[in-house]
């Protein structure tokens, strides 16, 4: 799933020229704290400072223009992806439930055949229940009509036998002859039933067929679109690592900027370590809430709300993988050409929300773009914690979706590379809509 890139290191090119002009301007910066001040420089080594960043400010500011498009190009870049992704995993869901409707539309036609197959044999065993009246009486040689019965009998008591026998014959054999006639129907209804079954489920299996070309075509273009995106990433990387080296040059050639840089450096560490010294106080805290109430059951409103996030905040740090994650936790997904997730376990995007909502009952959708449709629309305006929120590109589909947790934070899981992790609200590429499932 796509995510705004890190914003550290262009905000660290960003800070630097900020220095740089209020060296040039002579004014403050701005920044938190005032750092340490340097040695005193000799007036001769001040002016050849002050003419060396006048010679490099310029080239600070450009270079530093060319990192804030580089980054946006990495931005783009894995959007364009993560649609791609979106659509592969769609297809797949596509072919799975053409499949097996196709494999529900095959044994019914296996049970028209059996039921094809008794009826047979029921029709075979009524006309021989029908031979079998039909041979006695020809054997017992009865005469069943009124003058057979007055000739042959021999005595008013053996006329009334024989009629009694005779209408005891004469109702078995009409029951064998309709028991044939509904052992035909049934066959006739059999075989029809057995025809439509298999006309059912041949249209299935070409359904199914169908489906398995798209979700190989989608997946095709998925692991192509990984594979390229790799490739640019790559000269991306290589052109950043260039423009890097000139700016560090740039920057390192006057003594009071390396300082300065060394000075950010040392707080960029320390906002990294007191971030992630955050990030594991909010995994704790939520995973204790979890632990404490595990037992509770039927939560409704703010505290649904609360578990929901605690069990999205609960997997702050995990991995992301394209296509892992389900209502239990994390789990490997889908091969794709940054390697096989056989060995990796994680989330994407879409399998965060599957374990947070999960966790109250609520069976959400496989992927993001059918996830909006899973709730309230809601407008941005009216965001609340535990609303999800789904990012796009102009006229593409969804592609990606994170929990609000109020204070203008969300948590998702970003992209390959990344983990879970709660960052600001993003306003580029959001949908003016939320999904409000509690």
């Amino acid at each position: 799933m796509r995510c705004q890139p890190v914003p550290g290191r262009r905000s660290a090119r960003v800070l630097v020229l900020v220095l740089l002009i209020g060296l040039l301007s002579g004014t403050a910066t701005g920044v938190a704290q005032e750092p340490t001040p340097p040695p005193n420089p000799s007036d001769d080594d001040l002016r050849r400072s002050q003419q060396n960043v006048d010679s490099r400010a310029a080239e600070v500011a450009r270079l530093t223009g060319e990192l804030a498009v580089l980054d946006r190009k990495v931005d783009d870049l894995q959007a364009a992806l993560a649609a791609k992704r979106e659509t592969a995993e769609a297809a797949l869901i596509d072919l799975r439930t053409a499949r097996d409707a196709a494999a529900a539309a095959a044994q019914r036609a296996e049970n028209a055949r059996i039921e094809t197959r008794a009826a047979t044999v029921a029709i075979d065993e009524a006309r021989a229940r029908l031979d079998e009246f039909v041979a006695a009486a020809y054997q017992q040689g009865l005469d069943a009509g009124p003058i057979g019965l007055l000739t042959d009998a021999t005595s008013p008591e053996d006329l009334i036998a024989r009629a009694q026998f005779t209408e005891l014959i004469a109702r078995n054999q009409l029951q064998a002859q309709d028991g044939l006639e509904r052992a035909r129907v049934e066959k006739a209804n059999a075989d029809s039933a057995a025809r439509a079954a298999l006309e059912e489920a041949k249209d299935l299996e070409d359904a199914a067929e169908a489906a398995k070309a798209v979700a190989d075509d989608a997946l095709a273009a998925a692991r192509e679109a990984a594979r390229a995106q790799a490739e640019q990433l790559a000269a991306v990387e290589a052109q950043r690592a260039q423009v890097q080296q000139r700016l560090d040059a740039a920057e390192a050639a006057d003594a009071g900027l390396r300082a300065q840089r060394e000075r950010f450096e040392d707080w960029q560490r320390r906002m990294a370590e007191e971030r992630a010294a955050r990030a594991r106080a909010e995994r704790a805290a939520a995973a204790a809430r979890l632990a404490a109430d595990e037992r509770s059951t039927g939560l409704r409103g703010s505290a649904a709300v609360q578990r929901v996030i605690d069990r999205a905040m609960s997997q702050i740090g995990v991995q992301y993988v394209w296509g892992g994650g389900n209502g239990r936790g994390p789990t490997t997904g889908i091969p794709d050409a940054f390697g096989s997730p056989l060995n990796r376990v994680g989330f994407d995007c879409s399998g965060l929300m599957l374990y947070a909502f999960n966790g109250v009952g609520v069976d959400l959708p496989r992927v993001s773009r059918n996830q909006f449709h899973a709730g309230q629309k809601v407008p941005i305006s009216d965001l609340r914690p535990g609303d999800m929120v789904f990012f796009r590109d102009d006229g593409e589909p969804i592609h990606h979706v994170a929990m609000y947790i109020g204070d203008g934070k969300m948590i998702e899981a970003p992209y390959t590379g990344a983990s879970v992790r709660v960052v600001p609200l993003r306003t580029r590429d959001l949908v003016p809509q939320a999904a409000r499932v509690l």
